[in-house]
């Protein structure tokens, strides 16, 4: 009787993985992963304002082959539902991230991004299809800059939650959208999909695999080169306590346009924490 729940339990972890290692090697594993996997809400019975607030702070020590500008990778911002109108929300996000070298010191900031999102939504039973308004803003840190490099895109994007059961779900976010206005970056169109699957072991443990995708289309006129792919595989492990959760991590990822400037990929193997409320 117990052999069939721990054969289909299998068979559940065994197609999570399987999808995990079709994002690693079809989407060609861009720019920096710009905030946390934005998490799903459950509606509230009655309209609310202010009715999640997420917050993370990351930092990531990169295996580079250039650490004078590539060492450290940090994070720090969060999301929240400004209004919550049952139906669907919305919401605002703010993510900052620093990336560090050692040129002039031993933990050098020499790049200074923001990403900043509005996005209002509506639930579709258990899925959420929202409308969103990107911005990223990428600056040198104590360095002259040249010129401005920004953009601006408005997507769209899709939520769904797989509850496989009552300790182990998988969240998968899809968006893609046009590039509306751009400063120094050719990209045109870009789209993400973005896959978590966590396993809760006990009261304070969890392990989690989380796959990310990224292709950035591109204006050949402005630098002669064609569409740019890039994205994260991670893993790790979440320990919570009563007051937040920290996890621990390690992957490998390809940053499209990792410096402001040299238009080209960067990849390494990283491993650091992040702070979660």
């Amino acid at each position: 009787m117990t052999c069939e729940p721990r054969r289909a339990s299998r068979r559940r972890w065994l197609a999570m993985a399987g999808i995990c290692l079709w994002l690693f090697a079809g989407a060609g594993l861009g720019r920096a992963v710009a905030q946390y996997p934005q998490p799903l809400a459950e509606a509230p019975a009655t309209p609310q304002f202010m009715a999640r607030y997420d917050f993370h702070l990351t930092a990531a020590h990169l295996r580079s082959d250039d650490p004078t500008f590539f060492m450290w990778d940090t994070h720090w911002g969060g999301d929240f539902d400004l209004v919550d109108y049952v139906s669907g929300r919305f919401g605002f996000l703010v993510d900052y991230q620093a990336i560090l070298g050692d040129e002039f010191r031993p933990f050098d900031p020499n790049q200074g991004n923001y990403t900043l999102e509005f996005s209002g939504s509506q639930r579709l039973g258990r899925t959420e299809l929202a409308g969103v308004f990107h911005h990223v803003s990428r600056h040198l840190s104590d360095r002259p800059k040249r010129s401005a490099v920004a953009m601006n895109a408005l997507e769209a994007r899709l939520l769904r939650r797989l509850t496989l059961s009552p300790t182990a779900l998988v969240d998968v976010k899809a968006e893609g959208g046009r590039v509306i206005a751009r400063a120094y970056v050719d990209y045109t169109w870009m789209g993400k999909l973005d896959v978590t699957a966590r396993k809760q072991v006990n009261s304070v443990a969890g392990v989690y695999g989380r796959a990310l995708g990224e292709v950035y289309a591109t204006d050949v006129t402005i630098a002669g080169r064609g569409t740019q792919t890039g994205g994260r595989i991670e893993a790790g492990l979440r320990l919570r306590g009563k007051g937040g959760a920290m996890d621990l991590f390690a992957g490998w990822e390809q940053m499209v346009d990792a410096d402001l400037f040299d238009r080209r990929p960067r990849r390494w193997p990283f491993a650091g924490f992040r702070l979660v409320n």
